[in-house]
């Protein structure tokens, strides 16, 4: 297109105040305001004159097309306008069979939790008084107390039944505290800075992780004003390295879980006994960043070899650090539980008022653990996902299938074909734990695997899911039952 005929097409588009005087925009101002219009009308017009000025030919307006642009402006900006002020956090369809995954926003809450939560958060509320004295109280008490009923001495024993020998010797503190902060990044710092600040910290050179979002153990401890002591190797570290590295200037042992990976072949690591033994040997305090911590039995769905908070407590770990937005189920909070001393002296930190939660993840996470308290565990929907059989996803997908099918029989362009699979937990809990599962395979006449993918994440809701081998996987495990009717309307219409 020459330069005259560009000039042509700028110039017939209309300025913003000339759409701002047309009496269908005067109704938008009227419900929306003058200035979120305003931006509306620039958005579409920049719109229009970047497509114009397009060097490429096919991304070109002719004048035909910008006439058809122009009738159409009013629709354009009130488009634009429900953009502009919509939400960008919006809720989707998580497909993808990842549990905790982190992009997604890691685990839904439970019903109890947003009830509590909205209950809660819009009135006033007793988060700081006590309401018995009728002066100023806590805020930790409204969790504290839950917390000594699922880490009591009855609840640790029952949890440690058929555990290792080594993981049910030691003697445990009979007062067990816990206090929350905003992740488990801070509670790891807090507990770092409380315990060893101007000392020295030993921890494995295999434990040494970084995880999500650049975070690495070396440099959390170094915030901390902490100075870490590395011992052993990659792959092998034994009891007697932490021993020969001991000083007077060492201020506590650090255990590490590996979150996101897995050493194996020739290596060696210390067991729990033997650095709960060390540590009170040496008077020093044991802390174990465990990263998802655990309140549930892995076990009974399948899932091995990953340590829970009651594990490492019962073991005789002082102090457990570890998230409430993963394997717990509840909202974004670190949490540290442990010898009530030493939580008292993390409560009295400076820090802790700088990493403190609010209302919000008070009540949810107090709803969180109640379900826990009632051994209502299917109300905790990662609980939930974890504990739906192969059989039951099978179920599901099936009717999603045959109701797709009797919709596009006659087409025929999208495919569907049910697959054996498995689901993931995520989050850096369990990496080489896998859940078997039956996926939804989709395949498109007219459409590439990135295609549909895209269509799916255009879908209102957005739909997440897996592309592999040149076919769009869906797992129902991390889809709430009542996403299916929408999941399903979608693929119909493809």
């Amino acid at each position: 297109m020459s330069t005259a005929n560009k000039s042509g097409l700028f110039q017939k588009l209309p300025s913003t105040d000339e759409l701002l005087r047309q009496p269908d925009m005067q109704a938008l101002i009227d419900r929306e305001g003058h200035s979120a219009v305003a931006e509306s009308i620039r958005a579409v017009l920049a719109r229009l004159r970047q497509q114009i000025g397009q060097e490429v030919a096919e991304s070109q307006l002719d004048e035909k097309s910008l006439d058809l642009a122009l009738g159409g402006l009013s629709a354009a900006v009130e488009r634009q306008l429900r953009q502009s002020l919509g939400y960008s956090l919006q809720s989707l369809v998580n497909a993808t069979g990842v549990i905790l995954h982190t992009n997604l926003g890691r685990a839904p809450l439970a019903a109890s939790a947003l009830d509590h939560l909205r209950a809660t958060a819009s009135a006033y509320s007793n988060l700081e008084f006590d309401l018995p004295k009728g002066e100023r109280g806590k805020r930790d008490v409204h969790v504290d107390r839950l917390f000594q009923k699922l880490l009591s001495e009855d609840h640790l024993g029952t949890a440690a039944a058929g555990r290792p020998a080594e993981q049910s010797s030691a003697a445990i503190s009979p007062v067990i505290s816990t206090i929350v902060v905003n992740n488990n990044a801070a509670a790891v710092l807090l507990a770092l800075n409380s315990l060893a600040e101007g000392g020295e910290v030993i921890v494995s050179r295999g434990e040494l992780v970084e995880i999500g979002g650049s975070f690495r153990i070396p440099d959390v401890m170094s915030k901390s004003n902490a100075t870490l002591r590395e011992v052993g190797t990659t792959n092998r570290t034994r009891v007697a390295d932490y021993e020969r590295a001991i000083t007077d200037r060492t201020r506590l042992l650090l255990r590490v879980h590996r979150s996101n990976f897995e050493i194996t072949g020739f290596t060696e690591q210390p067991g729990l006994d033997e650095l709960v033994a060390l540590a009170r040997r040496r008077n020093l305090p044991l802390m174990e960043d465990l990263g998802s911590g655990a309140l549930f039995d892995l076990r009974s769905v399948g899932i091995t070899g990953e340590p829970g908070v009651v594990d490492s407590l019962r073991a005789g770990v002082d102090i457990v650090t570890y998230s409430g937005d993963k394997l717990l189920g509840g909202p974004q909070a670190g949490l540290i539980s442990g010898r009530a001393d030493l939580v008292a002296r993390m409560r009295s930190n400076s820090l802790f008022r700088a990493l403190r939660v609010d209302k919000l993840t008070y009540a949810a996470l107090e709803a969180t653990l109640l379900a826990y308290v009632k051994h209502d565990h299917d109300a905790v929907p990662v609980l939930r996902m974890m504990r739906l059989s192969k059989d039951e996803i099978a179920h599901r997908a099936g009717k999603i299938v045959s109701k797709v099918e009797s919709v596009q029989a006659k087409s025929g362009r999208l495919k569907l074909e049910l697959v054996d699979g498995e689901s993931v937990v995520g989050g850096g809990a369990a990496p080489s734990a896998v859940l078997p599962t039956r996926l939804i395979a989709l395949t498109h006449a007219g459409l590439s695997a990135d295609e549909l993918s895209a269509r799916l994440r255009a879908n209102a809701p957005p739909i997440i899911a897996r592309v592999e081998e040149g076919r769009v996987l869906i797992d129902l495990r991390t889809v709430l039952p009542d996403q299916d009717a929408v999941l399903a309307e979608m693929l119909s219409s493809l």
